[in-house]
């Protein structure tokens, strides 16, 4: 095999140098700011959830030693309060719970925070910090206003290790399951509101993503690399999780931690969790991806998806390695109606399994076998997970052999797991927690403990008249050419007609004219070693991709090309597009 040329740590370029670094630096930059406000400065560092606040605390007084530095959580409401205002949310479930409406306010005692108001007037300090969540509340109008960001993936790996709890409580010790799905249901969606509602206002922004390794960097600088992300491709800062499922073919082509068991997932586009690297000329600063989603949605996005979807990005990429591996749990996902009204989302996980890999072995389990009695599938689904024998799944699911390059549809509803040593570029919408395991063949999680099972769910999303001969017409490798040219050929790769995405692939030795028609593209690199994507207008620097690499086309790139490169220059190469099918989305007004 030859030597992993995939980025693993992309950048977009700032044009400010604008970003220092240590905590004695950035204090005095603090300091010197807030030199310049006439009568005593107060300062506020608005926190997002997984955020240290000690670090910063701490960090800023070995050099700002005369402040008088205000803790948020001291007016957070009693845990039993908070606990129990987020409880309909929550929920019981072990794995789902609804989307909240609730505001960083909500979790303020009105009292509490009118005392630390108080005591920011009569403090005798000639500087006041106000640190951690909701600072921006407490000190409305700051002489300075400084947002200490964190990207949601960093933030599980701090839940993991029990280093940070969820928003107003102290329940670092609670599962990671626990941590996790309160965050994505409750904190990640009020303090997303809270920061959306300040993003004119801030000065600078904080990364303390890397402990003790702080960056601050001016608002200005950060908001112009942003505008010019969207001008142009780019990717999100990729990460990989293992499983217990999980093979050896992401750690050996990407070049992974070789200490690892292995690699399940490899989330190469998720902008919701992934990070964004901006490029300093000598520092690198980390900041969550979702924020270019929500300064920039229209350009981003294009104005038909920004008016379907609004700051969400809708289009997920990633990885789910099998190779010498096992396989996925027996799921389904939920229809539109169900996910509406059991879990407050807004659209559901329509997907599809793009097969990058596969040993001769491969296949995947997709839609149901012909006359089976959905009583007894279900029956047989408890009585496995109630430890009485497996669940024969080949009795009931259809099992279809498969090989590299084949492409496989899964709109809602649809009984599918990928199995053994393949490996698949799963393409789907966004909402991506939305998986009812039925049956995960008997394992234990990577904590030893067994993996929540969702039949309770499953069977009421279930499309039992999906049997063999229907998967087979609708779902499987349905290619239709589109058109060629001079060293290209374009083609659709399938199209549920309940999904919002469409894909198309491109093979090609010779440059290809691509546009985006005002719809972001996501694309892939299935087939080739490397290629450069360029404007043909010189709109933007030519950007070189390799094997396997997700980048992100903004809808205002409008149009651009795509040739072999370097070693693949003159031979075969393919991609995978995705785009947002503008003329179905009627169904997906979510804001």
């Amino acid at each position: 095999m030859k030597s992993s040329n995939y980025d693993k740590f992309p950048v977009i370029k700032a044009q400010l140098n604008e970003c220092i670094t240590g905590w004695d630096t950035i204090a005095q930059e603090i300091l010197a700011a807030a030199s310049t406000v006439q009568g005593k400065p107060v300062i506020a560092i608005e926190c997002y959830p997984g955020v240290n606040t000690s670090e910063i605390r701490n960090g800023l007084l070995d050099t700002i030693k005369q402040a008088h530095i205000i803790d948020t959580a001291t007016a957070f409401k009693s845990e039993e309060e908070i606990n129990k205002m987020v409880y309909p949310y929550v929920t019981d479930d072990p794995v789902f719970g609804y989307i909240t409406p609730l505001a960083l306010k909500d979790f303020f005692d009105a009292e509490k925070v009118a005392r630390l108001i108080s005591a920011i007037e009569s403090s005798p300090n000639n500087l006041v910090l106000v640190i951690g969540a909701g600072a921006s509340l407490i000190a409305e109008q700051p002489a300075l206003l400084i947002y200490a960001d964190m990207p949601r993936w960093e933030i599980q790996l701090r839940f993991r290790k029990q280093a940070v709890p969820n928003l107003g409580v102290s329940n670092n010790s609670a599962s990671f399951s626990y941590l996790y799905k309160r965050a994505f249901f409750v904190d990640w969606r009020v303090c997303d509101r809270q920061k959306k509602a300040l993003k004119n206002k801030i000065d600078f922004w904080l990364d303390t993503t890397k402990a003790d390794e702080p960056k601050l960097a001016t608002a200005a600088a950060i908001n112009q690399a942003l505008a010019s992300a969207v001008q142009q491709p780019f990717r999100v800062v990729p990460f990989f999780d293992p499983g217990p499922w999980g093979g050896q073919w992401l750690k050996e082509e990407f070049d992974l931690d070789r200490s690892e068991k292995n690699f399940a997932w490899g989330f190469d586009c998720v902008p919701e969790e992934n990070s964004l690297l901006i490029q300093f000329k000598n520092d690198v600063f980390e900041l969550p991806s979702i924020n270019l989603v929500f300064d920039h949605p229209q350009e981003l996005l294009g104005e038909k998806v920004y008016r379907a979807f609004g700051d969400e990005f809708p289009i997920r990429f990633d990885f789910l390695d099998t190779m010498q591996g096992g396989n996925l749990s027996l799921q389904v996902h939920p229809l539109m109606e169900y996910i509406r009204e059991k879990f407050g989302m807004g659209y559901t996980q329509d997907e599809s399994y793009y097969f990058l890999e596969a040993a001769d072995d491969a296949f995947v389990y997709l839609g149901l076998k012909e006359n089976i009695v959905p009583e007894k599938m279900i029956a047989g689904l408890e009585s496995a997970q109630a430890g009485n024998g497996p669940f024969e799944a080949e009795q009931y699911v259809e099992k279809w052999p498969i090989k590299k390059h084949d492409h496989i549809l899964i709109p809602a509803g649809t009984v599918h797991c990928s199995g053994a040593n393949s490996v698949v570029l799963e393409i789907s919408a966004t909402p991506y927690i939305f998986t009812f395991k039925l049956w995960d063949w008997g394992r234990m999680g990577l904590d030893g403990k067994p993996r929540p099972i969702s039949i309770a769910h499953g069977k009421n999303v279930i499309q039992w008249q999906r049997t063999t001969e229907w998967t087979k017409e609708n779902l499987v490798n349905k290619f239709e050419p589109i058109t060629e040219g001079d060293g290209w050929r374009e083609e659709r790769t399938g199209l549920s007609t309940t999904s919002f995405i469409e894909t198309r692939r491109h093979w090609f030795t010779k440059t290809v004219q691509h546009n985006t028609h005002g719809v972001v593209n996501v694309l892939n690199l299935i087939e080739g070693r490397e290629a450069i994507v360029e404007s043909p207008l010189n709109a933007f620097e030519p950007f070189i991709i390799h094997y396997a690499e997700t980048f992100i086309v903004p809808a205002a790139v409008g149009a651009y090309t795509i040739t072999p490169h370097g070693e693949s220059s003159g031979k075969q190469c393919a991609t995978i597009k995705a785009s947002v099918r503008t003329n179905n989305l009627k169904n997906y007004r979510i804001n």
